[in-house]
């Protein structure tokens, strides 16, 4: 009876309250979810960390799941069972995840069917984790939103992150000149290694200063921006004429000049990937599969932590001194 009872049973992250890393709860007595019609359940083998989720769970974020909750979108693994009207996937499947209905931060999620893609045998489980937040993100802020057409030119700063080497593949693929940012010498080798044609270390005190000289005259046409709240001001200074920023991270408010954006007649455009279409999520996955398939697009994936280490995770992605790729939970 003991056996039977602990059968259905899962460990899990669990949030009871907003606050700082320390409200992330490990429990192992959280019960294995069942999936409901057009709902299938995952057994997770990895599951992306993403800033978004410390936003989220501090409470400061414009939506806020209703307490407690279990953090985590973007999982890969094995299909353990599926509810009614689900075709598509079977037992045994491997496939990863772009939303999670009961959370990825635990060895079992339920996630909706189309929300749900097949995991290419090109890629292992932590690669898939890596996937769908980085890419998804990456092809909306520079193919959806920003417009973006070959022989243009990118900047991409913090480059070396989940997003970062997803916009620079991409970036380099759709025929872009890409420049990139990271903190690093070993973040720059990255980023580098990853589709930039030139790297810049953005904890010197010049970098920007070295970025026009580089650019000339003519500035940057996209700028992929992760922390808005720092750079913005000095990107609208970087670019071209009809130029535009695209805010994909921001940890706080900033003060900016409006007439900046008169002089080139550039945009400021924010990006929220929860906000895409059913059509735009499958551009996006289609996109996705053109390039494993090509044989360009490879998820870098950077820091590894178990569940039992889940605060350290959330702490060092904002205070880490340099990524180099995706954060993952195994």
């Amino acid at each position: 009876i003991a056996m039977a009872a602990t059968r259905n049973v899962m460990r899990a992250v669990r949030v009871f309250e907003f606050g700082g890393p320390e409200v992330l709860k490990l429990q192992s007595d959280v019960v294995i979810p069942s999936p409901k019609e057009h709902q299938v359940l995952i057994k997770v083998h990895a599951c992306g960390v993403n800033p978004v989720e410390t936003y989220i769970r501090s409470g400061t974020y414009a939506r806020k799941p209703a307490l407690p909750y279990t953090p985590g979108t973007d999982v890969a693994g094995v299909i353990e069972s599926v509810g009614e009207h689900v075709t598509a996937f079977k037992k045994g499947d491997k496939v990863f995840t772009t939303d999670t209905i009961s959370g990825g931060y635990a060895e079992y999620a339920v996630a909706a069917a189309n929300r749900v893609f097949p995991l290419p045998d090109k890629l292992d489980f932590k690669q898939g984790a890596a996937l769908a937040v980085p890419y998804f993100t990456a092809y909306r802020a520079l193919c959806q939103k920003g417009r973006a057409r070959a022989g243009e030119s990118v900047l991409v700063h913090g480059a070396s992150g989940g997003v970062g080497i997803a916009t620079c593949q991409i970036a380099r693929a759709c025929g872009l000149k890409v420049l990139g940012t990271a903190g690093t010498e070993e973040g720059m080798n990255t980023v580098l290694r990853n589709g930039a044609h030139q790297a810049f270390n953005h904890r010197e005190a010049n970098y920007i200063s070295k970025i026009k000289e580089y650019t000339g005259m003519e500035g940057v046409d996209i700028i992929i921006e992760m922390l808005s709240n720092i750079n913005l001001a000095t990107d609208l200074q970087l670019l071209s004429c009809g130029g535009r920023v695209m805010i994909v991270g921001c940890r706080g408010p900033i003060e900016i000049n409006p007439r900046d954006t008169m002089s080139k007649e550039s945009s400021i455009i924010g990006v929220g990937l929860f906000l895409a279409t059913e059509e735009e999520r499958r551009e996006c996955a289609t996109a996705i599969f053109d390039g494993i398939e090509a044989g360009w697009l490879k998820p870098a994936v950077g820091s590894e932590y178990p569940l039992e280490k889940v605060v350290k995770a959330h702490e060092d992605i904002i205070h880490c001194s340099g990524a180099r790729g995706k954060m993952v939970l195994v």
